[in-house]
């Protein structure tokens, strides 16, 4: 795995961000299927698209 998700994981979780923008984030990072359509939320489709995009300038548009 490349360090680049776990320091992005670390970070993440440090500054609080939120779990469902992380579950995106990673979902994107590791190009898994997108959830069901009832289960995204905006959060959740944010971090998709940044985890896609390897992009980790967003994080703190996310903490709770």
């Amino acid at each position: 795995m490349d360090q680049t998700y776990y320091d992005a994981n670390t970070k993440m979780e440090e500054m609080g961000v939120d779990p469902e923008y992380i579950q995106g984030w990673q979902g994107g990072f590791l190009l898994n299927p997108e959830r069901e359509e009832q289960r995204v939320t905006e959060a959740y489709s944010a971090g998709y698209e940044d985890g896609k995009a390897r992009n980790t300038d967003n994080f703190s548009k996310w903490v709770k």
